[in-house]
């Protein structure tokens, strides 16, 4: 015999927060869409392994689609586009092919890099003080040593 009222969740929302992560829903974001709490959103998880599985599908898919075109932000890539141009005096347009180039974008690069290998990327930020010697930090008041 369980305790409370009757769970809320339906099956059809296994397929619904399945389309929500692929939109790059939280699960914050997918429990104010089925009108619960986060916590509820959690035990749905536990009590219904199909609602897991499908979140679980679903973000890792974005997640790789996101991954993938932020590579190919980072390296640079090319693909085949036509222009279609319509001049003065012709009855018909004209389809120029050509092949459509984005350069290295160099954020992007070191984005994948800080992620990817953070122990031989991450930024340093080293303190010294004069000559390379310790750090002094020294407070000084404005107010000539007297007190307000």
């Amino acid at each position: 015999m369980t305790k409370g009222r009757p769970s809320s969740y339906r099956q059809e929302y296994a397929e619904q927060a399945h389309k929500l992560c692929l939109l790059g829903a939280t699960d914050a974001d997918m429990a104010d869409f089925f009108g619960v709490s986060e916590t509820t959103l959690n035990h749905w998880k536990q009590a219904h392994p199909k609602f897991l599985a499908s979140l679980t599908r679903g973000k890792a898919y974005a997640d790789a689609n996101v991954a993938e075109r932020l590579y190919q932000r980072a390296l640079g890539y090319s693909h085949e586009a036509v222009k279609i141009f319509m001049p003065s005096g012709t009855t018909e347009p004209v389809y120029a092919p050509y092949t459509e180039h984005y350069p290295p974008d160099t954020p992007a690069a070191s984005l994948w890099l800080r992620n990817r290998q953070s122990g031989k990327w991450r930024d340093r930020v080293e303190h010294t003080g004069a000559e390379g010697g310790p750090l002094v930090i020294r407070w000084e008041s404005g107010d000539d040593g007297e007190n307000a």
